[in-house]
């Protein structure tokens, strides 16, 4: 009896070609749309790339008759405002900056993938990411950047264990996406050249401060004061929900310099601006940090690369873990500015170690 796999299927090229590949390989397949966000308002026709639409589900569907599978489509809809816009709401009112893709994958996606497959008894999930999964010559299962380094999202995948990685297929991570590409023509799949999502689900319009402010209550926004390090006050803001560590444009001040956010004060409401030289950081820590290797969990310090924001270079760093999964992690060059909120993932080469949640810059006050 062939195994069973349940493949998570956006509608896109990508979870397409992962589920006919598997099927070409043999393995059982069951198809499974999830229905996250709300059936977005603007036109498709208008919209840079979608995910989670009715027409989504449809090219998914179609996809599965054309390569004889089954296909499913069920509503999590309660499950990801609970799990996901919430925290993203209640980052940006905190004056931090989320990454909703990274609490998707780990809070709904991956989760329910696996409640669903001991469901119908299958044997693996798997999905379109980028990434590898190897099984190494210690007997281990160990989670790797994607052979198209372009379009690798190892970054987003740092919460799974070794467990989950045993019964994880990811069948584009050793192709490139021209080739994903090639592949949906050759088997005629009519969504072979469809455009990739490039919007926040959930904000279609790309307005994230105007989607915060609507899912809040007035009390909730923190206005306040722009103000530069030494304490002068340059400006008012309407909320710092608004900005972003590192954000340039859009601060609403006209000065001789450049100015950039380097610190958000949510409880005063400040949002401190410096120039470009003073965001530079020494290090970070994180919380909520997970490890695929437990061991590291030893407080001992150990070189790694980290990635602080998805499509920012690895940096050479040392890390230290302890037993509460709290992390301190040092650059061994002066580092860029540092995004409170952000995932931080840690990296031995291609491989991921784990990651967790940038909580402040090391020597921020």
């Amino acid at each position: 009896m062939s195994a069973r796999v349940i493949v998570a299927m956006s509608g896109g090229v990508d979870s397409s070609v992962a589920a006919a590949i598997l099927r070409e390989q043999g393995y059982d397949v069951v198809g499974v749309a999830m229905r996250l966000a709300p059936e977005p308002s603007a036109p498709v026709a208008k919209r840079r790339g979608t995910c989670c639409s009715h027409d989504d589900f449809e090219d998914a569907r179609r996809v599965a008759e054309r390569m004889d599978f089954p296909f499913y489509v069920i509503d999590l809809r309660a499950d990801f405002a609970a799990r996901v816009v919430d925290n993203f709401v209640s980052e940006y009112i905190g004056g931090r900056t989320p990454n909703p893709c990274v609490m998707c994958n780990r809070e709904i996606k991956f989760d329910r993938l696996w409640s669903r497959a001991n469901a119908l008894q299958a044997d693996f999930v798997a999905t379109g990411h980028y990434a590898r999964i190897e099984n190494g010559p210690d007997g281990r299962f160990h989670l790797l950047r994607a052979a198209d380094n372009s379009k690798d999202q190892s970054y987003f995948l740092f919460t799974l264990g070794r467990a989950e990685l045993a019964r994880t297929l990811f069948p584009l991570g050793a192709i490139t996406k021209t080739e994903v590409r090639a592949r949906a023509r050759a088997l005629g799949l009519a969504n072979a050249d469809k455009a990739e999502s490039q919007e926040i689900c959930f904000v279609p319009d790309g307005d994230y401060a105007r989607f915060v402010e609507r899912a809040s209550a007035p009390e909730q926004i923190r206005a306040g004061a722009i103000i530069d390090s030494a304490g002068n006050r340059l400006a008012e803001h309407a909320g710092v929900h608004r900005f972003t560590v590192g954000q340039r444009r859009g601060l609403g001040i006209a000065t001789g310099e450049r100015l950039y956010v380097r610190e958000i004060r949510p409880q005063s409401g400040e949002v401190v601006v410096a120039p470009r030289e003073f965001l530079d950081a020494p290090g970070l820590t994180a919380e909520r940090v997970s490890l695929v290797d437990d061991s590291l969990a030893s407080g001992a310090e150990v070189p790694v690369e980290v990635k602080i924001r998805y499509r920012h270079p690895a940096i050479p760093a040392m890390m230290r873990v302890d037993s509460s999964r709290h992390a301190e992690v040092r650059f061994i060059a002066s580092g860029p500015a540092v995004t409170p909120g952000q995932a931080c993932v840690f990296y031995r080469g291609d491989e991921v170690l784990g990651g967790g949640f940038i909580e402040r810059a090391l020597g921020a006050d």
